[in-house]
């Protein structure tokens, strides 16, 4: 997949690289039929009988059932083909799909996003995107401008988002149920007698190995399942040519559109309600764009155009041909129609095929629950990461049991999928509705097209949706409730939460701490500075928080080095390292206080504990060294106020590629929070330091004490290399806290030391560059302090805030607030093992903010 997306090499190796890329490419395409395709191709299962479930049925004649071919196939052509495969598929952001990531697409192109830390210094991101070369049409400009301006238009789109999600959600609870129910059906043709409890008995049997089998990821299990679906479109694509020929080779008559008016003009009103079922043709087309993360653009569109699209087209045709000879079959159209002598074989293959259907749609649910949780827009849960070279391949324990209870519930439930079919059709096509919403605005904001082309794209596959959504209203009662009820269910917990942090982030900035405040305190902060280093975790990207003079208030001590450690979701799928850390200073360097602002993608997994503190530590010693030739820190009259931004908004480090420059003008943050707050942009440092990288190595070796003696150059730099050496092999040791510690944790003779926390100290080298004959002492003061209190030990200070809605309150307020954010904030996961801080060096106080 790296191989794909990465430049390609020069010279003699470029040949080697096609010829790998080929290969990487060809291996994601077989991976996507065991994960993208096995909803979509286990359709045939159970549309005729859902089409033909209501008054469709008294028309059975060969015109309707051909109405209804043309019906079907038209659909595939325009909505999966069309639709997703030209189009849709093109809109990723950064290789990702879904509708967040449209969502995050437009954020970064528009002002629309309503989240609460983000920065002008983000659009420095590689990927961020660059600012198109086409200017911006007078329309759509206008259509941006209206967007940006109007608040309730930008909370409107989002909720929009969270119902698409939701549908998306409820997908993945019916498509298991519908899917192993119509394939344990077959067995009732061979065996009469089998009661219905004992069908739905079976299948919640299969269910519960399918959900069972997701914790080994993706990547697994689509080794497992893709020759099972590569096998069953090869079935379902022979025995449609068997039936066409054998039945009625004139079923090729049905791709004319006059089929689809003729369907209208003989049945009514009963047509239109059939379109309820035929739309399930179409399931599963969604997670071509949903998963697009766990493949590529190229090997989704080479298995769909070769393989999917004209097995499923044959396999329509064939049970076609069969129903014209024997219309009374309708009930199980799929098995009746399939050859005797290898009936058996098909029924184990379209068993296992239904298994695989549902892990489309599972996959999907489980990368958008991703998406909106580093969004701020669902309750923190743990995920997990199945695979160390594809990113988007992840399990979450807690929605996985929740889908299989759920999907359960709906199989015994209903017991029949013709009310599960109702239920189905609506979530899948509202899915596919606020997609093609999501991708016209993409269109006129994002790649700067004239707005009637989205118009036109609007027009086109909206009109399409609309009609099967109006046809599925219908059959509410009948099961078509479900989605609508799971949905709204979701849809309010997502918007509670997202409401919740959100008045929480405003409360912190409306009482952060007064710059004043801190200077009088002095150096000290009024109590005892202890030797370590705290690092103070809050969502403020901007100004000290409130909880910090809480800590100051009610604590006797405090760190000799604090750092504002401030961890934020950016709407962008991965930030590599070396552009994830900016690091400012607040106050004089006697202060020893520092912010960091740890940028992740919404794709992106937090670091190990280790790692995190070693690449931290290291951005702070480049921004302490860096800004040595800078002027020293003086307050101006803006930093008094509890509003206003101190000095760090002019000295912000940020870690990118490249050279050092300073931008001459200053760059305003999010306007809605702070009108006085800028941030400025110093790219500059490659996070990984590599020996032979300078010609000369002058290290900074800190065991315990500041003024402990190193060794000479030329010795050091020797053992260092030797060191790295080391570092680098897997020969790896773990502390007291089960992190593994390397080589760099013994100092030179050869001894381990142990710190306030019972960890083992790590030796912390520093590489200055050939430019610095001489350290300045100033610095060097600062960074043996920095490596001295990290060798004392590191402790992580959590604020652990108690929310509640302030008297006067409306009752929304008060419901969302007191009742449903608090609950999902207590039950969820929390913010400690959310972020991964070690349970040893955790310190909380608790704090109550009304909001």
């Amino acid at each position: 997949m790296d191989l794909e997306w990465g430049a390609p090499p020069g010279g003699q190796k470029y040949k080697e690289w096609r010829k790998s890329s080929y290969f990487t490419v060809l291996g994601l395409a077989y991976q996507s039929f065991g994960v993208v395709y096995g909803d979509l191709s286990v359709s045939p299962l159970y549309v005729y009988k859902s089409a033909f479930a209501g008054g469709l049925r008294k028309h059975d004649e060969e015109v309707v059932i051909f109405g209804v071919l043309s019906f079907i196939f038209w659909t595939l052509t325009m909505v999966p083909l069309i639709k997703y495969v030209l189009i849709v598929l093109a809109a990723d952001d950064n290789g990702e799909g879904g509708t967040f990531a449209l969502y995050s697409l437009l954020c970064r192109h528009a002002k629309l996003s309503l989240l609460h830390n983000q920065q002008s210094v983000d659009e420095e991101l590689s990927q961020y995107g660059s600012e198109p070369t086409v200017p911006s049409r007078p329309r759509a400009a206008k259509v941006k401008a209206v967007l940006e301006k109007n608040k309730f238009l930008r909370t409107g789109l989002l909720i929009l988002v969270l119902l698409g999600t939701c549908m998306v959600i409820g997908d993945g609870i019916l498509t298991p149920s519908i899917s192993v129910l119509s394939a344990v059906n077959g067995l009732q043709i061979a065996a009469p007698g089998i009661h219905d409890n004992w069908k739905v008995l079976l299948a919640c049997i299969i269910l519960m190995c399918l959900f069972y089998l997701q914790h080994h990821g993706t990547r697994r299990v689509a080794f497992i399942f893709a020759p099972i679906v590569i096998i069953w479109l090869f079935c379902i694509s022979g025995i449609g040519v068997y039936n066409v020929i054998h039945h009625n080779p004139g079923v090729f008559r049905a791709f004319s559109p006059y089929y689809m008016w003729n369907l209208f003009k003989i049945c009514g009103k009963d047509g239109w309600i059939a379109l309820g079922g035929i739309v399930l043709c179409i399931t599963g087309s969604e997670a071509m764009f949903a998963d697009l993360g766990h493949f590529s653009q190229l090997s989704i569109k080479i298995a769909f155009t070769s393989v999917v699209y004209p097995s499923l087209v044959l396999s329509y045709m064939g049970q076609a041909a069969y129903l014209s000879k024997h219309p009374q079959h309708i009930e199980r159209s799929f098995y009746r129609s399939i050859p005797k002598p290898i009936y058996w074989p098909v029924l184990v293959i379209a068993t296992l095929a239904a298994v695989v259907g549902s892990q489309a749609v599972i996959s999907a649910t489980f990368s958008i629950i991703k998406q909106c949780q580093a969004l701020g827009c669902f309750p923190r849960v743990k995920v997990i990461h199945t695979s160390n070279h594809i990113h988007g391949q992840i399990y979450i324990p807690e929605m996985n049991w929740l889908l299989l209870v759920l999907s359960l519930a709906v199989t015994i439930g209903f017991k029949d999928t013709t009310q599960i079919g109702n239920a189905y059709g609506i979530a899948v096509v509202t899915v596919m509705l606020v997609t093609t919403f999501l991708v016209s605005l993409v269109i006129v904001i994002v790649w700067r097209k004239t707005i009637f082309l989205a118009a036109g794209f609007l027009l086109v596959f909206g009109s399409i949706e609309l009609l099967y959504i109006s046809a599925c209203l219908i059959k509410v009662p009948q099961g078509g409730w479900v989605p609508l009820v799971l949905s709204a269910v979701f849809l309010l917990v997502m918007y509670c939460w997202h409401y919740g942090i959100t008045k929480k982030y405003e409360f912190d900035i409306q009482n952060k701490v007064s710059m004043k405040w801190i200077l009088q305190l002095g150096p000290s902060l009024g109590i005892v500075r202890v030797p370590g280093m705290g690092l103070i975790y809050t969502e403020l990207v901007t100004g000290v928080p409130a909880v910090f003079s809480h800590f100051v208030t009610n604590l006797p001590a405090f760190h000799k080095v604090l750092v504002l450690v401030c961890i934020k979701s950016v709407p962008v799928p991965h930030v590599g390292v070396e552009q994830r850390y900016l690091v400012a200073r607040i106050g004089p360097k006697e202060y020893r206080m520092y912010r960091c602002i740890v940028r992740y993608g919404y794709k992106d997994v937090l670091e190990k504990d280790r790692d995190f503190e070693k690449n931290l530590i290291e951005s702070i010693a480049h921004f302490i060294q860096y800004q040595g030739n800078l002027e020293n820190w003086v307050p101006t009259s803006s930093e008094t106020s509890v509003d206003a931004e101190p000095e760090e908004t002019k000295r912000t480090y940020a870690a990118h590629d490249g050279n050092i420059k300073i931008p001459d003008d200053t760059e305003e943050e999010n306007p809605e929070y702070s009108s006085t707050s800028s941030v400025r942009s110093f790219p500059g440092y490659q996070d990984t330091i590599r020996p032979g990288a300078f010609a000369r190595k002058a290290m900074l070796i800190m065991q315990g004490t500041a003024d402990q003696e190193a060794e000479s150059t030329s010795d050091r730099s020797s053992q260092y290399g030797r060191e790295q050496e080391d570092a680098d092999a897997d020969d790896e040791e773990s502390d007291s806290l089960g992190r593994k510690t390397s080589s760099e944790d013994v100092d030179n003779s050869g001894r381990v030391g142990i710190d306030a926390f019972g960890r083992k100290k790590k030796v912390v080298r520093f590489e200055m560059e050939e430019s610095s004959s001489e350290l300045d002492p100033e610095v060097g003061e600062e960074l043996a302090e920095l490596f001295a209190a990290r060798e004392a030990g590191v402790a992580y200070v959590l604020g652990h805030s108690y929310v509640k809605a302030k008297a006067g309150s409306s009752w929304f307020k008060k419901v969302a607030i007191d009742y449903i954010y608090s609950f999902l904030r207590t039950n969820c996961r929390g913010p400690g093992i959310d972020l991964s801080i070690p349970h040893l060096c955790l310190i909380e106080v608790g704090m109550i903010y009304c909001v």
